[in-house]
């Protein structure tokens, strides 16, 4: 009863219509869920990412759940994610995209999950980052382990969603480092975040972790912009 009565007047809301869910919705309703623009890259081996990568970064495969477009759907549950403290977010879309991953071949022989990192100032002040529930639901989807304490951010630089290409790129720049070298050498490892612009974060990120060697690198993103 008393549940009953909070939803009546605190009722939950889909994250990317902002309309009330029911009572078997989580996060996302129904109709958001069928409408949202989805790639399916890791279905139809799409190598959209390698190419945004090539020349770059190796990886082994690439794959994103969504397409994200300004004043979307996806941009409404990226921003909520990362400024509105809507963690569970990141939950949702961990699982929904965990549980195609587990299904695929390529992705069987991933040994852990890494996260793109916060610089600690930007993790203090948003109180979390936004690729940990992301990244952890995706490890525990693969059986596999989730390690948060290889790849650090070494500057604190503002968003990059909104920047042009050349100050995205120049902005990611040898801001990441690596530690625990030994706990990744010789690993197939899924590299994680929450949007990919034009690569410069992921490509950053692939040259430091390859310091470790003999490693392979696969990357999955929430969403990736046209």
């Amino acid at each position: 009863m008393l549940n009953s009565l909070i939803k009546l007047f605190f009722p939950e809301i889909c994250y990317a219509c902002l309309n009330p869910l029911s009572d078997n919705e989580k996060c996302i309703c129904v109709s958001c869920r069928n409408d949202l623009p989805i790639t399916d890259f890791h279905f139809t081996n799409d190598d959209t990412i390698e190419k945004v990568l090539y020349g770059r970064a190796k990886i082994e495969q690439g794959t994103a759940l969504f397409r994200f477009q300004k004043k979307g759907p996806v941009q409404q549950l990226i921003h909520g994610l990362k400024y509105k403290g809507y963690e569970n977010i990141g939950l949702v879309l961990g699982d929904w995209l965990g549980n195609e991953l587990k299904t695929i071949d390529a992705y069987s022989s991933v040994d852990l999950v890494i996260p793109v990192p916060l610089h600690e100032k930007k993790l203090k002040k948003r109180g979390y980052n936004q690729v940990v529930k992301f990244g952890k639901h995706i490890a525990n989807a693969l059986n596999c382990g989730y390690f948060d304490n290889v790849l650090i951010k070494i500057y604190n630089t503002e968003s990059q969603v909104f920047k042009g290409r050349f100050a995205r790129w120049n902005n990611s720049e040898e801001i990441f480092t690596i530690q625990n070298k030994h706990l990744i050498k010789g690993k197939h490892i899924l590299l994680v975040d929450d949007i990919i612009t034009t690569g410069a974060t992921i490509e950053s990120c692939v040259n430091v972790l390859n310091q470790a060697h003999n490693l392979k690198i696969s990357v999955a993103s929430m969403a990736i912009a046209n």
